[in-house]
């Protein structure tokens, strides 16, 4: 049975892409190795909350992107990422296997699949003129000319501000507008590889999504995040990770663990409901095999053994 060179797992939070990705691997043992495309999985220490692959499962498969940035940095990049995919990608099928990309970032995919919005060049002249101005001014400015952008950039953010300033300026477009457009582009595979969706029913995923938040708070996810902010607190994008935010709350005092709990559940679920919206566009792609279930009522391995060779199979 040929393995195609790259498959390409979808799903929304705890619908059991993980275990797909295993079963791959055990399907086709020590011929693949896996690429993680997950925005909170990339940080150090932060595990738990993640629901990171162990280091007993890190050993048996290899795995890229993982624990690659520190949680208290600041602007890890679509773009950081997307160069580790490629180079990743590129190495595992250099070194004759394939690759397992393990999709949670909808952003990510998007930029694995469709590229990135590279906008028009760096005006140094406009940027210079920009940095004279205080935060807030820049704030006031972006608001003025992009809302999306202003609300979704955080106001100290100096970088951004002035990159999305610096679009609306030279195209007469905004940032937000350029980006949605971007975003709405069709999905379409490269030649070879193949998609593997799960989009169980709201239902049963948010039971999933229960169970899993009450078994990362057993396992020890908020000593997790005690550890972590002993050293120092959170950058703001690992800060604002479910879960870590509001564990975050719950230590400094503002939030009763009993109430950070139900706000994991519930930020987790909403989450998930964004991503299936997300997902949709990709049940038509060719080479694409959808299920409810990660094992369509089947184990694994026949599972896969049944629908690797078909295309464009939906469920």
């Amino acid at each position: 049975m040929e393995i195609p060179p790259v498959i390409l797992i979808l799903g929304p939070t705890a619908s059991g892409k993980s275990a797909l990705a295993f079963s791959i691997a055990e399907l086709f043992e020590g011929q693949v190795e896996i690429v993680s495309a997950d925005s909170m999985q990339i940080y150090r220490g932060m595990d738990i909350g993640t629901a990171k692959p162990s280091l007993a499962e890190q050993a048996r498969i290899p795995h890229h992107l993982i624990d690659v940035a520190d949680p208290y940095e600041e602007g890890f990049t679509v773009e950081r990422w997307l160069e580790g995919a490629h180079a990743a990608i590129e190495n595992i099928q250099r070194s004759g296997k394939s690759a397992v990309v393990v999709g949670g970032t909808n952003l990510y995919v998007q930029a694995l699949l469709a590229g990135l919005f590279e906008g028009p060049a760096a005006d140094e002249t406009l940027r210079a003129t920009l940095r004279e101005l205080s935060l807030a001014e820049l704030r006031a400015r972006l608001l003025a000319i992009d809302p999306p952008s202003a609300e979704r950039i955080h106001p100290n953010d100096q970088r951004r501000m002035i990159r999305a300033i610096e679009v609306t300026t030279l195209t007469g477009i905004a940032l937000s507008a350029h980006q949605t457009q971007w975003n709405a582009r069709g999905p379409t595979l490269p030649a070879g590889w193949q998609c593997f969706g799960l989009l169980p029913d709201p239902e049963s995923n948010s039971t999933s999504i229960n169970r899993r938040v009450k078994k990362m708070m057993e396992s020890g996810f908020l000593d997790e995040v005690r550890r972590l902010l002993e050293i120092s607190p959170l950058g703001r994008q690992a800060g604002e990770a479910v879960g870590y935010r509001e564990l975050s709350q719950h230590i400094a005092g503002t939030m009763p663990l009993d109430d950070a709990f139900e706000a994991i559940k519930i930020r987790t679920r909403k989450l998930a409901r964004q991503q299936r919206t997300w997902l949709r566009r990709f049940r038509h792609i060719e080479r694409s095999t959808w299920s409810t279930d990660p094992c369509n009522g089947e184990k694994p391995k026949e599972f896969f053994r049944e629908v690797l060779g078909l295309t464009n199979r939906t469920s």
